[in-house]
């Protein structure tokens, strides 16, 4: 994935269109902007804790800004956010994790996923709901796109893809992105998919399953495959994750639908809690070959998009607490978050405590919003 030059936050919002009329406006557009970015750095989540919080600061940002008229109102930053358009905010966004992310290595795992902000909708409206690209290894959100509600996400997955570098990665999504349409753009991009099975393909979801008893019932010997096991013991909790992989494709149901599938994997996890032993099976396509423990740490790889993202944005940003319904104000703060969330992650400086130690840090220490920011003196 190859990178612009390095570029600053101010520097990328200057690319955004101001929505507002010129004659009517008090204060500047990226200014309020950077703001903003600083005032979710610091730990505020809402439009009222940004204006509260930057007051105490103006001081500090006038050594960098020029804000003629202060800090903006609540109100201001609301209808602001609720006006800009998310596509270029988006936009924006993703020309700036495209300077600052470092180039994707060759396998590297992008995970896309959704999530639902569910305090956003009004009793007459959907909730925000943002299908994201996740770049597991690095830890940081590539690009977002909104869909009305979770039953859209695969005509919003392909949107989404087709913003994002990904020759070489690895691209995994869970069941309700698995369709042939999205296996052909990952491939269009000169990436590999890994793909859920489930229920919402009934008849190939049953083939894979009725291959696997056959399996499992005769010696393991007979049929090719390859195998990866893995135990892991965290918080009480002993996990037995057995990886098979297979390319029998002809067994499966309408194999040639699937651009370039190769493969097939079953994953048997045995999870004990507490005395009490529970088991899953989950299926998946993919276009890689059959290397159990390559698919094994694709697999699980995904699940990072639901601990270092969609918690993170829940707990440590309140995101399923937010209430801006204003035009695009929702979707608009989430990918604010998502910024703030990436700063984070991008301090080289090793430091103890998690997102929400370093928010409560940002909050008091000046110095340290400027490194993560990269303010220059205005």
């Amino acid at each position: 994935m190859e990178t612009e030059g390095k570029l600053q936050l101010a520097d990328v919002f200057v690319s955004i269109t101001d929505p507002r009329q010129t004659r009517k406006t008090r204060h500047d557009l990226v200014e309020v902007l950077v703001v903003a970015v600083n005032g979710v750095l610091a730990g505020a989540d809402t439009f009222v804790e940004i204006e509260a919080w930057a007051n105490e600061k103006l001081t500090w940002f006038r050594r960098y800004l020029k804000l003629e008229h202060g800090i903006p109102s609540h109100d201001t930053f609301g209808r602001l956010f609720g006006l800009i358009d998310p596509t270029e905010f988006e936009s924006a966004f993703q020309r700036w994790v495209r300077s600052i992310l470092p180039a994707l290595a060759a396998q590297d795992v992008v995970a896309i996923d959704g999530k639902t902000s569910r305090r956003s909708g009004k009793v007459d409206a959907t909730a925000l709901h943002l299908v994201s690209a996740f770049a597991a290894g690095a830890g940081l959100v590539m690009g977002q796109t909104a869909t009305a509600k979770k039953s859209n996400e695969k005509t919003a997955i392909p949107t989404l893809l087709n913003t994002l570098a990904l020759e070489g990665c690895i691209v995994t999504i869970d069941a309700m992105g698995t369709q042939t349409n999205i296996a052909q753009a990952i491939r269009d991009k000169k990436a590999d998919y890994v793909l859920a099975v489930k229920d919402n393909h009934p008849t190939l979801a049953d083939s894979m399953r009725d291959f696997f008893t056959q399996f499992q019932s005769a010696p393991a010997e007979q049929t090719p495959h390859s195998f990866h096991e893995q135990i892991e013991k965290d918080h009480g909790r002993i996990e037995h994750r057995r990886c098979y992989v297979f390319d029998q494709l002809d067994c499966l149901y309408k194999p040639t639908q699937w651009p370039d599938l190769y493969a097939f994997v079953v994953m048997d996890s045995e999870r004990l809690v507490k005395g009490k032993t529970t088991r899953e099976q989950r299926y998946y396509l993919t276009s890689l070959a059959a290397d159990a423990q390559r698919l094994a740490h694709a697999i699980r790889a995904h699940w990072s998009v639901e601990n270092r993202l969609h918690w993170c944005m829940d707990v440590v940003f309140g995101d399923d607490q937010m209430r801006a319904r204003t035009g695009h104000a929702a979707h608009n703060l989430a990918v604010l978050k998502h910024i703030t969330l990436n700063l984070i992650r991008l301090d080289p400086i090793p430091r103890k405590g998690g997102i929400k130690v370093r928010r409560l840090i940002a909050a008091t220490s000046d110095e340290y919003r400027e490194q993560l920011f990269g303010l220059g003196r205005a």
